[in-house]
């Protein structure tokens, strides 16, 4: 699927794919139309407003019970004019036991626009979702991005970000599990250079009893770019049993670049096993000193620990094939091509 500028343009779907009862369509062509919007995000912020009354069209991917789809279904938003607003909206719903990947695309070249998406994900008992949002939007969009999310009884979703464009990209992520048994796996990894600012605030919210959610968010920043974090663990009363994991972790690679991190737990019953950590910090010194001793140029050693540091996670990628491109992606961020290891020197 790819959208320009809020327009659904086109639209190309296997027709095996299609014929396992996999729909693939735009606004006016749901059966339900309207009535999707909203099935996950609940009561609307201003934001989700604004969208909902300058709405163009919308992308609803439906996957009906117990059907597998082995590629990844990927929907491209692309925002080229100069001086507007565009409000994308994707929804996805998976039936019951069904299984699918989704990956979502936001770019631009370097026009003055306001990007302000709206992503659903509604995982229905026993299913399996993995999501991927990539953002690299140009260097003077805002995009102020809200992704919501519903899993099901033993259900799962597992959901990564990487964001490297924009000049202020915030997002927003809420995922609400709402049956017994139900994973949430969340990652994201961010850089930001020159003044770029990177946003986000995260909700991990249990409301059904054995419920496990893993979060973990790494970012770096140089220049005088800077990343701000802000999540919050809710148990709610009922939730017992709850297993609830929230980790953010930045460098910080120049005197001018600043990392927040702002984790918080809210809890409402005993039996639980919740947990926070964050860290902010520059370059480990022996890390450096090890690849500098070795023959690495410093500006190398940095790149090579930077990369280090992002590849773990990317590697985690819940859509197979894509670690390669993503740490590219990075590695063009930093300035530079992927690197292979360091030469090993005899003792």
């Amino acid at each position: 699927m790819l959208v320009r500028n809020g327009n659904l343009v086109h639209l190309e779907l296997d027709p095996g794919v299609a014929a396992g009862g996999v729909r693939v369509e735009g606004l006016a062509g749901a059966p339900d139309g309207h009535e999707v919007l909203g099935c996950v995000a609940g009561a609307p912020d201003a934001l989700v407003e604004l969208g909902n009354a300058f709405l163009i069209d919308a992308v609803t991917i439906t996957v009906p019970a117990s059907v597998e789809v082995a590629a990844p279904l990927v929907v491209a938003h692309w925002h080229d004019a100069d001086g507007a607003a565009g409000f994308p909206r994707t929804v996805v719903r998976l039936a019951d036991g069904a299984r699918a990947s989704v990956v979502e695309v936001f770019a631009s070249p370097d026009v003055a626009a306001l990007v302000a998406p709206v992503t659903e994900l509604q995982v229905a008992d026993r299913a399996d979702l993995a999501y991927m949002g990539l953002q690299v939007a140009g260097p003077r969009v805002w995009q102020l991005a809200y992704q919501a999310s519903q899993v099901g009884r033993d259900a799962t979703l597992r959901s990564f970000t990487l964001a490297l464009g924009g000049d202020y990209a915030r997002l927003r992520s809420d995922s609400r599990l709402v049956g017994q048994g139900g994973t949430a796996k969340l990652a994201a990894a961010y850089l930001g250079s020159g003044s770029q600012v990177h946003d986000f605030r995260t909700l991990q919210d249990h409301d059904a009893p054995r419920t496990t959610s893993d979060l973990v968010f790494k970012g770096a920043v140089k220049d005088s770019s800077r990343s701000v974090y802000t999540g919050l663990i809710r148990v709610r009363k009922g939730a017992v049993g709850t297993n609830a994991f929230q980790t953010n972790r930045n460098l910080v690679l120049s005197e001018d670049s600043r990392a927040d991190s702002v984790p918080n737990l809210d809890i409402d019953e005993n039996d639980v096993r919740c947990s926070h950590a964050s860290a902010v910090g520059p370059i480990d010194e022996d890390q450096r000193y090890y690849l500098e001793s070795r023959g690495v140029p410093p500006e190398e050693a940095n790149r090579l620990i930077v990369l280090g540091f992002f590849d773990d996670l990317l590697q985690q990628a819940p859509v197979g094939g894509l670690h390669h491109h993503l740490r590219r992606a990075v590695a063009a961020k930093l300035g530079t091509r992927p690197l292979v290891a360091p030469p090993v020197v005899p003792a």
